[in-house]
């Protein structure tokens, strides 16, 4: 017999499914209830409710895991590249070296930007943030490809979009810089060549490999903020371009990938304060100072982030390789060391997490503040891609949650003279 949950509301009682997924995840299915009980439920964030089902990414942030298709985060940062990463998250399975060597090569065929792009961005005050740049050019392509509508060309869409967010994102860099723009290398790998594109020379390698890995910790996290974005967006059958452009807004607020630049702001403010690690760790402690310590904890993870482990040691080894005296920086190890010896904050689980370690790494290696937010775009790209090839393919229904109303019940309109 099947497995139901039991709800009584009003003397009346009804028997819901129960399901689970495939990592025992206990769902109960409330998709009745309102039509049987008019009643619907309150989750405010959702952080309860889940919004469909999905095999791309697993993450229990109780136990601290994560897991790309099944394979967990260390051994894929570890073991794989970022393009292998994409091709796991869109396929469902790492690529034989003949996949990925065809995968690698599309992409560089596909890497350049329409000359249109270049005049979009010059028509752009220099000051705009990235993020604004980033987001109109994605949803600008669509004007580029006259398929862009036909879900049965996502095969080509990813290529394209994988091959040219980084140019776009580098472009902007440029000219917001009042540089002309690098054009695409065919001869350097996915990530070298983008930092090439970005200052102009090939990078160090172990420059690119940190960068590289930081995409893949990036690559997907399951069903966030700008993932239900690009799903919910989707779901309307917007294409590929408009949805991604979706979650680029999405991503781009200070709660979500906006975090990483929080945490330099605050490296900066306590900088500004006389550098007093101490006093801001105190600051941090007291809840009436108003201070907060960005970069540590997380929403879903109650146990350590799997990976700031993983980046914190490329962290140490951009470091050590670039060999920077930044006070910033020092700052940052100093904070890092007091609040993983300090009881207040082991005892609350409020350890580094990736937001933390990526400011610390994307500063080392000359990114501006306000491009650390495009950086994680560029990581999360194949993430939103596969959950969004995902949520078509289901053919699921159009997002559209309810509300609790709580504004002026009826009332009758007056005529202006009475007013």
């Amino acid at each position: 017999m099947a497995e139901t949950a039991t709800l009584t509301l009003r003397n009346q009682t009804l028997e819901l499914p129960v399901f689970e997924g495939s990592e025992r995840e206990v769902a109960v299915d409330i998709m009745a209830l309102r039509a049987k009980t008019g009643a619907i439920t309150f989750d405010d964030g959702y952080g309860n409710t889940g919004a469909c089902r999905s095999a791309v990414t697993f993450l229990d942030g109780e136990q601290g895991i994560l897991r790309y298709r099944g394979y967990p985060i260390e051994q894929v940062a570890d073991g794989a590249s970022f393009l292998e990463t994409a091709w796991l998250l869109l396929h469902g399975e790492l690529p034989n070296k003949g996949q990925l060597a065809g995968f690698e090569q599309e992409l560089k065929n596909r890497a350049t930007i329409p000359e249109a792009i270049h005049q979009l961005y010059a028509a752009l005050p220099a000051e705009t943030h990235p993020m604004a740049a980033l987001a109109s050019a994605v949803v600008a392509m669509a004007g580029f490809d006259k398929n862009a509508d036909d879900p049965k060309e996502f095969g080509r869409l990813y290529l394209d979009l994988l091959a040219k967010l980084p140019t776009l994102a580098a472009a902007w860099f440029r000219r917001s810089q009042g540089l002309a723009p690098v054009a695409p290398d065919a001869s350097l790998d996915y990530t070298s060549n983008f930092l090439k594109m970005m200052f102009g020379a090939s990078p160090d390698a172990k420059i690119a490999k940190a960068l590289d890995v930081l995409f893949i910790l990036h690559a997907d996290h399951e069903q966030n903020c700008s993932t239900s974005t690009v799903r919910i967006v989707g779901s309307s059958r917007a294409n590929l371009y408009a949805s991604l452009s979706a979650g680029v807004c999405a991503l781009w607020g200070p709660l979500h990938g906006g975090a990483n630049q929080e945490v330099l702001e605050m490296l900066e403010a306590i900088q500004t304060d006389g550098g007093d690690v101490k006093s801001a760790v105190l600051k941090a402690k007291d809840k009436n100072s108003g201070f907060r310590l960005m970069g540590f904890g997380h929403r879903v993870y109650k146990n350590f982030d799997p990976r700031a482990r993983i980046i914190k040691r490329h962290a140490d080894n951009v470091l050590g390789q670039l060999g920077i005296q930044d006070p910033l920086l020092s700052i940052a190890k100093e904070l890092e060391q007091a609040a993983l010896s300090d009881d207040y904050f082991i005892s609350r689980k409020l350890y580094p997490n990736v937001d933390f370690y990526s400011g610390i790494i994307y500063r080392a290696m000359g990114f501006p503040t306000a491009m650390f937010t495009v950086l994680f775009a560029l990581g999360r790209l194949p993430g939103w891609m596969a959950q969004w090839k995902e949520m078509r393919e289901q053919d699921a229904r159009i997002g559209r949650p309810r509300q609790i109303y709580t504004g002026a019940t009826e009332r009758q309109l007056s005529p202006i003279s009475d007013r």
